[in-house]
Order: structure tokens, then C-alpha cells, then sequence
């Protein structure tokens, strides 16, 4: 039986495979989807979709993520990144997802790294980040693997 936890960046942990038929083509797991999805304006049934949606356009864009932004934690399976404040409204404008749409999203991402940070000893450093930045995680290699 999988491990269910949020996973840490240096693969301690898997995440489960949450709900959702997309729930697996993303790099958000277990705890933190649960906790975006209790604070989130959108059930927790459509995060898995919207999230799954996201990692599609995000994925093509890692290199990019890799020049212009600060990585923070990186695993064989995902890479985690701090961005601007308004990232997650440029997405969902790009996506055409509303604003509590991108709102979960968000939340859901911040939740993933604050989870990481809980793990390897740096919660308190990301919490800080968090007031002036926001929190992107890219799944990296072929999710059918």
C-alpha cells in the first residue's frame, strides 16, 4: 500500500494517488490536497483536474522556471520554485480559470512546499518567503512512468 504523506523533496515520501481520474498527472499530493482542498472555494473533487491542468501547461515551461526563478527543493519527481506574488493570476488567466480556481491552485502549491518544509527543517524560511512570494511546483519527468 502506497504512502499517502506529502512527499519530501529528496523522495522520503510518495504522495497517494489522491481522486480524480487526472489525480496522478500532477506533483501535489495527499496532505497538502487536502488542506487546499478544506480551505479552497472550489470542492475538493475538481482540485485534482484543475491541478492536473495546470502541471500540463507548467511542465513545457520548467526550463524557463529553471532561468527565471529561484528553486528551492528539487526531487527526481518535481522541482519547487518561488515566484511573484501574482503568478498564480497570470496562470489563471492563461488557463481561463476563475479566480477561486487559481485561488485553490495556489493554495494547493504553498500547501505542497510548506509540507517540504515541514520535512527537511525549513518551514519557518518558506512561511517567511510566502509573505512577499508565492509557491510553484512542477512535476518533472513522464507521469506514466
Amino acid at each position: 500500500m502506497p504512502d499517502d504523506r506529502e512527499p519530501s523533496m529528496n523522495g522520503e515520501h510518495r504522495a497517494g494517488s489522491g481522486e480524480g481520474e487526472d489525480a496522478g498527472d500532477h506533483p501535489i499530493g495527499g496532505t497538502a490536497l487536502l488542506k487546499a482542498g478544506a480551505l479552497a472555494s472550489v470542492p475538493l473533487a475538481r482540485l485534482p483536474v484543475l491541478l492536473a491542468r495546470v502541471q500540463a501547461d507548467l511542465g513545457p515551461r520548467l526550463e524557463s522556471y529553471r532561468r527565471r526563478y529561484e528553486c528551492i527543493e528539487a526531487d527526481d519527481d518535481r522541482e519547487a520554485f518561488l515566484v511573484e506574488s501574482d503568478h498564480w493570476n497570470v496562470v489563471g488567466d492563461r488557463l481561463g480559470l476563475t479566480e477561486r480556481e487559481a485561488d485553490a491552485v495556489r493554495r494547493a502549491h504553498e500547501a505542497a512546499v510548506e509540507r517540504i518544509g515541514s520535512a527537511t527543517g525549513r518551514r519557518e524560511e518558506y512561511d517567511t518567503a510566502f509573505e512577499i512570494r508565492t509557491a510553484v511546483v512542477i512535476g518533472v519527468g513522464d507521469p506514466n512512468d
